[in-house]
């Protein structure tokens, strides 16, 4: 265990002093979701009015979050699918070090990234109104539910660069996951004029429950189409899938690793 730990923590040095020396790499994780929140705060927010009252640029920032830990699975699945292209992971296998800690650097520095990422949409989101109401303790709860969620995308994404390998592939399939996801989910749009069946498709989607998580944890407006079980505990749904989530897909992508660093 202490091998793996100090070969994770060696490998996840490795790949932020990797950043440091392309700091183009920081503009996605920081200028997209700044971008992100000023558009739905002041374009959308403008123009959509939250069922029950409250502000919309509060009900948005909950779902900005969850999106961006999303989009972790694409950064993850390319940054993996680049590592077995170049020839990085048969150096590594020539190595007296543990095969996981490959795939917990790359998550673990992955995850530090996104969680860079939360730190600049909560100062920009602060900048145009949005608060936590709930006190410190709530506020962190929520946060770290976005960072288990974020956590869990990147072994998705690690998973889908293991079995997929193309770096342009696998960005593709990872919008196509994560499209449905976001957008079939209360993370933007109130679902309450949505067609009754889509409403239940949002009501069951695990994003909204994190997005209604968040709301619940920061005293932000929030939206309740029917008391569906997922709506009316949404932290215990959240943290029930989530780590459902990582109980299915490490052990996946742990296998998926052996089969491919064997080849």
């Amino acid at each position: 265990m202490s091998e793996l730990i100090n070969d994770t923590l060696i490998l996840t040095g490795r790949h932020m002093r990797h950043i440091a020396r392309v700091p183009e790499k920081l503009f996605g994780v920081t200028l997209g979701p700044v971008v992100m929140v000023l558009v739905f705060g002041y374009l959308f927010g403008s123009a959509m009015t939250v069922p029950g009252g409250g502000g919309y640029r509060e009900y948005i920032m909950a779902g900005i979050f969850t999106q961006v830990m999303l989009s972790a699975v694409g950064t993850s699945a390319a940054g993996v699918a680049a590592d077995l292209n170049n020839g990085l992971v048969d150096r590594f296998r020539s190595l007296p070090m543990s095969r996981y800690a490959v795939l917990l650097g790359r998550t673990v520095s992955d995850l530090a990234m996104t969680a860079l990422s939360c730190v600049v949409m909560a100062a920009v989101g602060m900048a145009i109104g949005w608060r936590a109401h709930e006190g410190i303790g709530r506020a962190l709860l929520g946060f770290v539910l976005l960072l288990l969620l974020g956590f869990g995308m990147c072994w998705l994404g690690a998973l889908i660069g293991l079995v997929v390998r193309s770096p342009e592939v696998v960005n593709q399939l990872a919008m196509f996951i994560v499209m449905p996801f976001a957008f079939l989910s209360n993370a933007f749009v109130p679902p309450d004029g949505l067609p009754r069946w889509l409403q239940v498709i949002s009501e069951w989607n695990p994003v909204s429950s994190v997005v209604s998580a968040c709301r619940e944890l920061w005293g932000n407006p929030t939206t309740r189409v029917s008391g569906a079980f997922p709506a009316e505990h949404p932290v215990l749904v959240s943290l029930t899938a989530l780590t459902a989530l990582l109980a299915v897909v490490i052990p996946l992508t742990a296998r998926a690793y052996q089969r491919a660093a064997a080849r």
